[in-house]
């Protein structure tokens, strides 16, 4: 078969019925579908023009393939870019920017989001994407791309803003920090969780982007009160600054890039193990006050730099390179940030076992333990120190039980049921 190299701006007309203009197509390169093996990489871009040394990090995992854009407005500026710009060969690059919703069950795009070897959604509008690609054949045959062919993946401003297990839809429009921190149940607040995108080490983050322009701590500060307060699980977040990337390698190590030597920065956040409890009011109509504690939610800020030597570990949501920590909370709708050291957690011995009922282990745990040291324990309750009850369940398969889903800190578990005398012993149990 003769392949042939070409720049092509082709626009295709396609719908269910042949009449309606669904998408547009922007080709550059070979049309013979490559072959190449990918190696998987994730980058989350806050906006504005792109990080060339992030893109070129990504670039690379492509294998030298097949390259896809997908947006729902603009047209045709990522090819050259992406093509011969950054001097990673490629086999092709196509943008394909979506007219409307029927585009993401036409069998030209589905064929194409099978054959790419790197994908990448550009800028927009999240409520767009949300509404044409949530729930029908794009989402599905991205996640099992990125699960299954281990494609490298991402997108800058709104393509960013989807990545997340959460998501700022945006379908009601965008929110600043203070409309979200007056009230958190703004209709304006709009939050989808579990229902989208697939991302390995995105699971129960929620990201933002354009962080610093404006200012949208706050704005995000609220989201995971939300997510918290709504699902009762702890939610992390991954922000970045315009011109800022944060890269994640298959260990689950992100580097985060930047125009150095001008500071532009990433965030990854979470609740701090010691924030005891939900916020202490989150409701509509009311400011958000959060504030246990030094800060209920610790964040670490990291400086972007040309070569991404700056670090964070998504294994453990801790270790870090380059950056530096501080809480935030509010109070009254009112938002604050401070400096911090990472918090010491750790039990003392009368907190890891008390009136003789046994041990846990392994107790700090990050979600699955076991009791001994009684009966076996098929049954607990575990709530936390306000009193609260977080759980109440029985063991699995193994006699673990997991909790691996649950806000990081301290709690009480009682064993509610066991094999032998239904001892009701209660012991504390931390959760990092």
């Amino acid at each position: 078969m003769n392949k042939f190299i070409f720049l092509l701006s082709l626009l295709i007309a396609t719908s269910l019925n042949g009449a309606a203009q669904t998408y547009t197509s922007y080709f550059t390169g070979d049309t013979a579908n490559a072959v190449a093996q990918p190696t998987p990489g994730y980058v989350l871009m806050g906006g504005s023009t792109e990080n060339d040394s992030a893109m070129v990090w990504w670039l690379k995992r492509s294998g030298g393939g097949d390259v896809l854009v997908i947006r729902a407005s603009g047209s045709n500026g990522y090819n050259d870019y992406l093509y011969s710009d950054l001097g990673i060969p490629v086999n092709s690059v196509e943008t394909i920017k979506f007219n409307s919703r029927a585009a993401s069950f036409d069998p030209y795009v589905i064929r194409r989001i099978n054959e790419c070897e790197a994908l990448w959604i550009a800028g927009g509008d999240q409520g767009v994407y949300t509404n044409y690609w949530k729930n029908s054949p794009v989402d599905s045959l991205i996640n099992k791309a990125v699960k299954d062919r281990k494609i490298p993946f991402g997108g800058t401003s709104a393509g960013m803003a989807i990545l997340g297990e959460a998501y700022f839809d945006a379908l009601q429009g965008s929110v600043t920090s203070s409309e979200a921190l007056s009230n958190p149940y703004d209709p304006l607040v709009s939050i989808g969780r579990n229902d989208f995108l697939r991302v390995p080490f995105l699971k129960r983050v929620i990201t933002d982007t354009h962080f610093d322009n404006p200012d949208r701590r706050g704005r995000h500060f609220t989201f995971l009160a939300r997510l918290y307060q709504d699902s009762g699980f702890a939610w992390r977040g991954i922000c970045s600054e315009e011109k800022t990337a944060v890269c994640i390698d298959i260990t689950g190590v992100a580097r985060v890039f930047g125009n150095s030597p001008s500071t532009e920065f990433a965030y990854f956040t979470k609740i701090s193990c010691l924030a005891d409890s939900f916020p202490q009011v989150c409701s509509p109509g009311n400011p958000l006050t959060w504030n246990f504690s030094q800060g209920p939610v610790l964040v670490c800020k990291i400086p972007g730099t040309n070569s991404g030597s700056n670090t964070f570990d998504l294994r453990d949501w801790k270790t870090m390179t380059g950056g530096s920590w501080e809480y935030w909370k509010s109070s009254n709708g009112v938002f604050t940030s401070t400096s911090a050291s990472y918090p010491d957690c750790t039990l003392s011995s009368e907190e890891v076992q008390i009136q003789s009922a046994g041990i846990v282990f392994p107790n700090p745990t990050t979600g699955k333990w076991k009791w001994s040291g009684i009966e076996p324990v098929t049954k607990v309750k575990l709530t936390d120190l306000m009193g609260r009850v977080y759980f109440i369940g029985t063991t699995l398969e193994d006699g673990e039980f997991d909790i691996s889903g649950f806000p990081r800190g301290v709690y009480m578990a009682e064993a509610m049921e066991t094999k032998g005398s239904g001892s009701n012993n209660r012991i504390r149990i931390l959760l990092q």
